[in-house]
């Protein structure tokens, strides 16, 4: 969404704080959603498998399972965990033995490209986006996983899913890093920045992983569901878009500057039929995406320039539906 020069969030506020918070996050922000993250339940019940031991399963052996030794193959062992070069070297059945993974690592991929520097009410984009995926990352370390993030804007930044206090530290210094929105505004939009994102996220994300992509999905193509259907075929995917108002209702009546980085553009909405094209235009769009991911397996959620985060992203969970059967590759 291009951005517009005339906007309530860059005028008068109440208070230097309240502005403050609406145009970039601090670590002391994020770490007071440490305590509104523990009421994200429905984060553990996104998938019945790769779960931590004692409540998580694996419906298939060897997924959210570390490979600990070979031994001889014995009666009831699962053929398709068998060990076929030591059965080719040792001259008899040899059967992988696993040891159940005991974190799950959760990976949050957050888009803070410019497009996500914007908002006419409420908070930036980028900052809702950052917010979000810090609230995840508590969520995770408090129900004993691993937390690990791409973050995308002009290039990637990976963090490997580690666990505990460390990760999600090491998570929020990095949000808070690369949402600065002067540094998010310099670049120029680039619809293919999604798609190398869950190109890099394929290589990142190991089996029995838990993906929550955060982002407005203006860049979701047909080659975006090709890698998503790859990551579905291991992985749970969740999926929330951040969204303003005016990218569902146009603005009021008046003719706008609106810029993609690179050139200019005016948009009057004066006329009806303008706003009625700017509607119509939007709402395919966003219908597009919700059908994309909905052919994936993944479960849509929804935030607001003017949410409050936790709120709204607890409410959603509370009624998502779990993802369905696994979806394949086509």
């Amino acid at each position: 969404m291009a951005a517009l020069n005339h906007s309530p969030l860059f005028g008068a506020r109440g208070s230097d704080m309240a502005h403050d918070r609406a145009l970039a996050v601090s670590a002391r922000d994020l770490i007071e959603l440490a305590g509104a993250a523990a009421v994200l339940q429905p984060l553990h019940t996104l998938s019945a498998r790769a779960r931590r031991a004692g409540g998580h399963l694996s419906a298939v052996r060897g997924r959210g399972m570390d490979y600990e030794e070979s031994r001889a193959y014995q009666a009831g062992d699962d053929i398709r965990a068998m060990d076929w070069r030591v059965t080719a070297r040792a001259g008899e059945p040899h059967t992988k033995v696993f040891r159940e993974e005991r974190e799950r690592p959760v990976v949050v991929c957050v888009d803070l490209g410019p497009g996500m520097f914007f908002a006419s009410r409420g908070a930036l984009k980028a900052v809702q986006a950052v917010r979000a995926a810090a609230l995840f990352g508590w969520a995770a370390v408090a129900g004993g996983d691993r937390i690990g993030a791409l973050l995308f804007n002009r290039g990637h930044h990976e963090l490997p899913p580690r666990a505990g206090r460390p990760g999600i530290l090491r998570l929020i210094r990095e949000l808070v890093m690369h949402s600065e929105p002067r540094a998010g505004l310099a670049g120029t939009l680039d619809p293919a920045a999604l798609n190398g994102a869950l190109l890099r996220l394929r290589r990142l994300v190991r089996p029995g992983s838990l993906v929550i992509l955060v982002g407005d999905f203006y860049g979701l193509d047909r080659d975006s569901v090709q890698h998503l259907l790859y990551l579905r075929r291991h992985s749970d995917v969740l999926a929330v878009q951040v969204l303003d108002r005016l990218e569902s209702a146009a603005p009021p009546a008046a003719r706008y500057g609106l810029t993609n980085g690179r050139e200019r553009y005016d948009l009057d909405t004066g006329p009806r039929s303008n706003r009625a094209r700017y509607e119509h235009a939007l709402a395919e769009h966003h219908a597009a995406v919700e059908r994309m991911l909905q052919r994936c397996g993944i479960a849509l959620l929804r935030l607001s320039t003017e949410d409050a985060v936790a709120q709204s992203l607890t409410a959603q969970l509370n009624h998502a539906p779990r993802p369905g059967r696994r979806a394949r590759a086509a």
